[in-house]
């Protein structure tokens, strides 16, 4: 593979697969679903007292997502991801390979967490589903 392939990436698929996996964390880590239970896990108690987030907390975030987007759209392209089934096998590649093993070595090593395996299964959930969903938006939209 060489960066060549940026050449034929379908761009629009690649923002669009980057905003939804953005978009994903709005749900996955909203109060009523798994945001008190992260938060927890963290050891972020009693914050519904404090002043939420700027804007610009969210930018970091939005770019890491249009990165992965990028990434996995390069690989659908270097492997001929062209169908629903390549994207999922795709996402799944990528969200357990790297993200949920990356994140299961930081999880254990940090003393911080209070529940680390909590924060684990929350945040790398998030990471495997929005890989997922980016995976099958670029090897779909060819």
């Amino acid at each position: 593979m060489s960066f060549d392939v940026l050449r034929d990436l379908n761009w629009l698929a690649v923002v669009l697969g980057g905003v939804g996996y953005f978009a994903l964390g709005a749900l996955w880590f909203a109060t009523v679903t798994f945001g008190k239970a992260w938060q927890r896990s963290m050891g972020w108690e009693n914050t519904e007292d404090q002043p939420g987030p700027g804007a610009a907390l969210y930018v970091g975030p939005l770019i890491t997502c249009l990165l992965s987007s990028l990434a996995v759209g390069m690989l659908a392209k270097a492997t001929g991801s062209t169908t629903f089934g390549d994207g999922i096998v795709l996402g799944l590649v990528v969200g357990v390979g790297v993200s949920a093993a990356v994140l299961f070595v930081t999880g254990i090593f940090d003393p911080k967490k209070p529940q680390p395996m909590t924060w684990f299964a929350i945040a790398a959930g998030y990471h495997l589903v929005g890989l997922l969903i980016a995976s099958v938006i670029v090897s779909i939209w060819d």
